[in-house]
């Protein structure tokens, strides 16, 4: 299956309110609509995780950032425009759903963001995310291909079964060329400039 194969399929399976199996620009992740409760719900079943857990999204750029937190703080744009690696921010007040009410596109699931009401945003540096989060209109889940509690896999091949055979859709091992295997720094920033670094 070529690239652009594989991104038509994956769209279509989030779309649908599906499951991914997807190569970052940091490990494989596990992915759905992120304004999906009911997928975001699965990709929690299939991890064996307690939803009180937060999750990362992925976004296609800063725009898209802004349409789904109420304000993107000035440093969390130097941090993006400077930034080299691969990079999450988390954002103090998330523009989320209400829990027990249908999703909507406009808001993220409610179970996708922090007790807090905060969320992890990271614009990857891999076009294969970027285009998947542009083409379908708003940011995509993306959380490590294991069960909770289990390592991390850094590889397709360290993935388990389980997981693979859980999702609707698996893109092919062979698009992923950019994944460091190795998660993202995550830094914490405030409407009035404070930053924390939560792990490098």
């Amino acid at each position: 299956m070529k690239r652009d194969e594989a991104l038509a399929e994956a769209l279509k399976t989030l779309r649908s309110g599906g499951t991914i199996l997807y190569p970052t620009d940091t490990v494989w992740g596990l992915g759905c609509d992120a304004t999906n409760p009911e997928a975001v719900a699965r990709i929690f079943e299939i991890k064996r995780r307690s939803e009180a857990k937060s999750l990362v999204l992925l976004a296609a750029n800063l725009d898209q950032v802004a349409k789904y937190v109420r304000q993107v703080p000035s440093m969390a744009v130097d941090l993006v425009e400077v930034n080299d690696k691969p990079m999450t921010i988390i954002y103090p007040e998330a523009q989320a759903g209400v829990e027990g009410e249908p999703g909507d596109r406009w808001h993220l699931a409610w179970n996708a963001v922090a007790e807090d009401g905060s969320v992890g945003m990271r614009i990857p540096l891999f076009d294969f995310c970027r285009d998947l989060a542009f083409k379908l209109g708003r940011p995509v889940v993306s959380t490590s291909a294991n069960i909770s509690g289990e390592p991390t896999p850094a590889r397709f091949s360290e993935i388990p079964q389980e997981i693979k055979d859980a999702v609707d859709f698996v893109v092919p091992p062979s698009i992923d060329t950019d994944s460091t295997g190795k998660a993202s720094q995550i830094i914490k920033v405030g409407m009035d400039g404070e930053v924390e670094i939560i792990r490098m």
